[in-house]
């Protein structure tokens, strides 16, 4: 029977979660080395909390690992921060019992035995829920995770209340839902025993421009006679007489509008605000059909009838059933009709014909966290039994799990769920395909995002449509023990006079500072730190001083050579530019960040432009001003061919595009060398070939030695080219100096040119060879004519001796006569047929 299994029952069973959860280990953990290590990565730095509020309550809603020293005079010793992790704390000398760190906990208020499936209970004797009450005591910026388990049960109460679009086009509809009424019943009695029927009819508000205006349309707006308009009219009380339910919907007046949407809005609101009058249960599952052919009406179309009162939300109805601010308050919106439902705990079914089951869809979803289906009803509503079950098991087989948390308080609840499947766990709040037996956990994770002025909350989870909820308290740790009334120290010596709170003094008649020790009428401490401030940006004296009424005092610094200066302790003589782990070199003297250079030695920042990189140098006195270890052989610097810059060469790059390198830019890998500087003059001078003519050859710069034999020098570079006019090698030597730029050169009178080449010998042997190559290609093509010829006569030979006819017969031979005869042919041979 589908009544097993057709009802879910809220049974919510909740655990603390382990704090080594290992499906995803949270970004809180508990106190210990895991903190510990958070906040040596500076994940988490508690000391950066703003001096501007530097409190016991700011420190432990900073973050919830971040806790606070109150011990007096803790940070007068060492410039230890208040605000810090516990083991930072007690490492810096703060006894544990001065250390504000409160913790988050839940305890389980209320524990009963769940009760048994087969206990014969009421609604309010069963208990569905465990625990029923849970506290929790949270920090800012901290989670707590439990466990929330459902579970369906057999017969939970169901409170059906019907609700007909009563308009002129429902007539048939009206017919065929008083006759299936009892039939309704039937059917939902085998999903739950327990199980009630109510009915409410709507048609809309009786104002123009939604009605016909003329009196006699108003009276009766159908083609037949009929009803005047209403908004809503409940016309039975929620009850399990199904034959009162047959004879109320017969009992009920067709009526009739001007407009195709309708005001059913109102009669949502009225049936859901109206607990007592329509019957609503507490412990029962709540079911709104809402039964119509046309669209609706919402909030701002009663502007157009001169209605301009909001919709309260509350119930208007009378003795007779009918609602009385149907012409004074307009239309309900979205969102109050969405607030009712979730607020109420109910489930509706929107009952729609085809044409409107889109513009019904989009309603549904823009209804979060609430129970609703769509379905297609007939034109005469004849599947209304079979839409109302099919609808009701959707919603009774979705679980949704719903709170009443709310972000501007500072609670966030979360879910995750493996549903059935319980596989993976994901992150949602709703679960599908839930039968009766079945148990569904959710994983619930309270976080406590911010403090507001609120300390105390209650919250309750429950599934959507159902009055089961798990209540938990909620205390949200925003304020320090040591703050309290009775534990501030008033008018402490420390302070000057101000009170002592949580260790800071908190100053009063008109002084201010860190101990009340400045005497500043009409100006606060944060006015006078913001005098201690280089920008509006900047740290309180750079953070490497404190703010003593206005005024910069500078750290010590544990070497007595290093030294922290300047009005806003923003100057030091250790933070310099270093050269080989030298500050300036140790070539000059640090002052507030940069280096002044000793007499010879440079620490101006200059800048060299090669091929538009810039390369800088010369800031930590590293660079002498002299040029000397720039000097090359010749006495330029660098060779000619570069810049000394910091005592070193930076070398160009050529206008022919040569780069020079080496210590002294003498070395250039790509320029040409004197053997193919020389070798056009050589040429011209000694045989007149070559690429300079007469005129260029005449401005060489010297004149070429003719040689039998070069001579062996020292000192002298050989040279050796292909004259391209003969293909003849041609040699030559030469001496230069380069400290007169004058240059000797030798050349051998003869060339050493390469035997002539036999062309006639050559031609003749190739024609040779083409001539004896075509004769053996002719040979070997004979042959194997041959031996081709010689296998098919032998093939001849050999099938001709086994012939099996006579010589004088022709095989293929056949007579130019046959004769046919047809087996079935009988006629007369006489007549020639």
């Amino acid at each position: 029977m589908r009544s097993c299994y057709l009802i879910p029952v809220g049974i919510l069973l909740i655990s603390i979660v382990n704090a080594q959860d290992k499906a995803e280990p949270p970004r809180w953990r508990q106190r210990g080395d895991a903190t510990s290590e958070l906040l040596e990565n500076q994940e988490f730095p508690c000391y950066s909390l703003s001096r501007d509020n530097y409190s016991c309550s700011a420190c432990i809603q900073f973050h919830d690992t971040c806790a606070w020293c109150a011990q007096p005079m803790f940070d007068n010793k060492k410039p230890y921060p208040r605000c810090d992790n516990r083991a930072k704390l007690l490492e810096h000398g703060c006894p544990d019992s001065y250390i504000e760190d409160p913790q988050t906990k839940l305890e389980v208020d209320k524990d009963e035995k769940l009760s048994d499936q087969g206990e014969d209970l009421t609604e309010e004797e069963a208990v569905q829920i465990k625990p029923q009450e849970i506290f929790i005591e949270i920090r800012p910026k901290s989670r707590v995770r439990f466990n929330v388990t459902y579970r369906q049960a057999v017969d939970y109460p169901v409170d059906l209340y019907y609700l007909m679009d009563l308009s002129y086009s429902m007539k048939d509809d009206k017919q065929k839902l008083s006759e299936l009424g009892d039939l309704l019943a039937e059917r939902m009695r085998t999903v739950t025993k327990n199980f009630r029927l109510g009915f409410g009819s709507f048609i809309d508000k009786k104002l123009m421009p939604f009605i016909d205006p003329r009196i006699e349309k108003q009276r009766s707006p159908c083609p037949e006679p009929c009803a005047e308009p209403y908004g809503f009219k409940h016309q039975m009380t929620l009850t399990t007489n199904t034959q009162k339910f047959k004879a109320e919907v017969d009992k009920a007046e067709i009526s009739g509008n001007l407009d195709a949407p309708e005001g059913g809005f109102d009669a949502v609101v009225q049936a859901l605000a109206c607990n007592q009058t329509i019957g609503w249960r507490e412990r029962a599952r709540k079911m709104l059909v809402f039964s119509t052919d046309a669209g609706f009406h919402f909030a701002g179309d009663g502007k157009l009838a001169g209605v301009i009162e909001p919709n309260d939300g509350s119930c208007h109805l009378n003795t007779e059933g009918y609602y009385t601010e149907t012409l004074n308050q307009d239309y309900p919106s979205i969102a109050l009709l969405h607030q009712m439902i979730k607020d109420r705990k109910a489930n509706i079914i929107f009952a729609v014909t085809k044409s409107n089951k889109e513009l019904y869809t989009q309603l549904s979803e823009a209804l979060p966290d609430v129970s609703s289906s769509v379905g297609i009803l007939a034109n005469d509503s004849r599947n209304i039994v079979e839409l109302i079950e099919k609808e009701y098991m959707k919603i009774a087989e979705k679980i949704i799990m719903v709170d009443n948390a709310n972000a501007s308080d500072g609670l966030k609840l979360t879910y995750r769920s493996m549903c059935l499947d319980g596989t993976t766990l994901r992150d949602t709040n709703v679960c599908d395909g839930i039968r009766v037996g079945d148990e569904v956990s959710f994983e619930v994770t309270l976080e406590a995002t911010h403090c507001v002025d609120k300390r105390d909350f209650v919250l309750r989870i429950g599934p959507s449509g159902l009055d089961e909820t798990l209540i938990v308290n909620v205390k949200v740790l925003c304020d320090c023990e040591c703050a309290q009334e009775e534990r501030i120290v008033k008018n402490a010596i420390e302070c000057h006079g101000g009170d002592m709170v949580c260790g800071v003094c908190r100053c009063k008649d008109g002084n201010v500072g860190k101990y009340c020790e400045c005497n500043r009428p009409g100006m606060s401490t944060a006015a006078l730190n913001e005098k201690c401030k280089r920008t509006n940006e900047s740290a309180i004296c750079e953070g490497r001083g404190v703010c003593n009424c206005g005024r910069c005092e500078c750290f010590q610094r544990s070497n007595p050579e290093e030294q922290i200066s300047g009005e806003f302790c923003e100057c030091d003589n250790f933070n310099c530019p270093r050269h080989d782990r030298k500050i300036c070199a140790d070539h000059g003297e640090c002052n507030c960040g940069k280096c002044i250079c000793a007499p010879g030695w440079t620490g101006i920042l200059k800048s060299l432009y090669l091929k538009e990189i810039v390369r800088f140098v010369g800031r930590a006195c590293e660079c002498p001003i002299s040029t000397d270890s720039c000097l090359s052989a010749n006495g330029k610097i660098c060779n000619g061919k570069g810049e000394c810059i910091c005592g070193r060469c930076r070398c160009f790059d050529g206008p022919d595009g040569n780069r020079y390198s080496g210590a002294k830019c003498e070395i250039c890998p790509t320029c040409p060398t004197k053997c193919i500087e020389y070798k056009p003059c050589v040429m011209c001078q000694q045989w007149g070939t070559g690429p300079y003519n007469e005129t260029k050859c005449d401005e060489c710069p010297f004149k070429v030695i003719p040689v039998d034999e070069l001579p062996v020098l020292n000192e002298t570079t050989a040279c050796q080219f292909v004259d391209p006019a003969d293909d003849c090698t041609f040699y030559y030597l030469y001496y230069y100096d380069e400290a007169t730029d004058n240059a000797t050169v030798w050349v051998r009178r003869h060339k050493d040119c390469p035997p002539p080449v036999p062309i006639l010998a050559i031609v003749l042997g190739v024609i040779a060879g083409i001539v004896i190559l075509g004769i053996l290609l002719l040979l070997l093509w004979k042959l194997l004519t041959v031996i081709h010829d010689r296998a098919e006569y032998a093939k001849f030979n050999n099938e001709r001796l086994m012939a099996k006819w006579d010589t004088n017969e022709n095989p293929i031979y056949k007579q130019a006569t046959t004769t046919f005869r047809n087996p079935i042919f009988a006629g007369d041979k006489k007549k020639g047929l």
